[in-house]
């Protein structure tokens, strides 16, 4: 039988022209301009904008009351070297990644910089999967896929319960405050303990032996009709799609961007699109939880 001649019809998307490709059933789609260079890690814009703009705000949140918490680059990249030797010296690796089980916080920001510093993945799990589920199905399969070798979660008071049903008990697990449980047993170790650590020079070099196929997270799909599935982000991934959007959408880009957002890391809109986005391009991130 003889194939399907393909059809061709021109497409765009911002200001990318492109041609879209109908053969054999499937769809393709190619921008008529080449994707320009990009860097391999996202780690290196990190390390760039400390070293430019290193009094510059990176990311901010209100704290408990009402004003504003601001962490520089350079106090981002000081933080996510110290987070990044606690996460070398807990023994975690791509076998046993970082699971955060928060909405979106500083917190949860440095700990994504940490990781992504020294290349062990992470994952924001969705905070519902904790919070609003009743029997912790999906949080039980997500932690049951990654197998994480540290969890992080803001409040023992909120999370214990599903952590508590859900994770092996060799597990450790990192909250903001150290919590202790009814029996005086200790249930967490302090965020503090984290970014107190001491750097040495196995930082460095497990920065350096990341590139681009460095696996950076894993991002989980929304599982709105099956359970959730595991997607690979690497380095090179992510830049390459922060490039796709400098290059399609620059009319609507501030350079540098300041956002004040709120979509959750665990989604790839609110972890992917906007969290890099502002790292890519050097700018500023207001958490937006609610509060005027």
């Amino acid at each position: 039988m003889a194939q399907a001649a393909p059809r061709f019809r021109d497409f765009t998307f911002g200001v990318t022209r492109g041609v879209r490709t109908e053969r054999d059933g499937a769809v393709y789609l190619r921008a008529e301009d080449a994707l320009q260079g990009y860097p391999e890690r996202m780690t290196d814009r990190l390390v760039h904008w400390a070293h430019e703009r290193p009094d510059q705000t990176w990311m901010a949140r209100r704290g408990p009351d009402g004003q504003w918490i601001h962490i520089t680059y350079a106090q981002a990249w000081a933080q996510a070297q110290a987070i990044g030797q606690a996460l070398l010296d807990f023994g975690l690796s791509v076998d046993r990644p970082l699971a955060i089980l928060s909405e979106n916080s500083l917190e949860h920001a440095l700990l994504a910089l940490g990781a992504m510093t020294v290349g062990i993945p992470f994952c924001s799990v969705s905070a519902a999967y904790s919070l609003m589920s009743q029997d912790f199905g999906k949080l039980r399969h997500v932690l049951g896929t990654i197998t994480p070798g540290l969890v992080y979660a803001s409040d023992w008071a909120r999370f214990g319960k599903a952590i508590d049903a859900t994770l092996e008990a060799d597990v450790p697990v990192v909250t903001n405050a150290a919590a202790v449980r009814g029996d005086g047993v200790t249930a967490t170790v302090a965020w503090s303990t984290l970014t107190a650590r001491a750097v040495t020079p196995a930082v460095r070099s497990a920065m350096l032996t990341t590139n681009g196929d460095t696996i950076v997270k894993f991002l989980f799909t929304s599982g709105s009709t099956k359970l959730p599935k595991a997607v690979i982000n690497t380095q090179r991934m992510i830049c390459a799609n922060q490039q796709q959007i400098l290059q399609s959408m620059p009319s609507v880009l501030d350079i540098p961007p300041v956002l004040v957002d709120w979509p959750p890391w665990s989604h790839t809109f609110g972890g992917n699109h906007d969290f890099y986005l502002v790292l890519f391009h050097g700018g500023t991130f207001y958490i937006n939880d609610g509060k005027p």
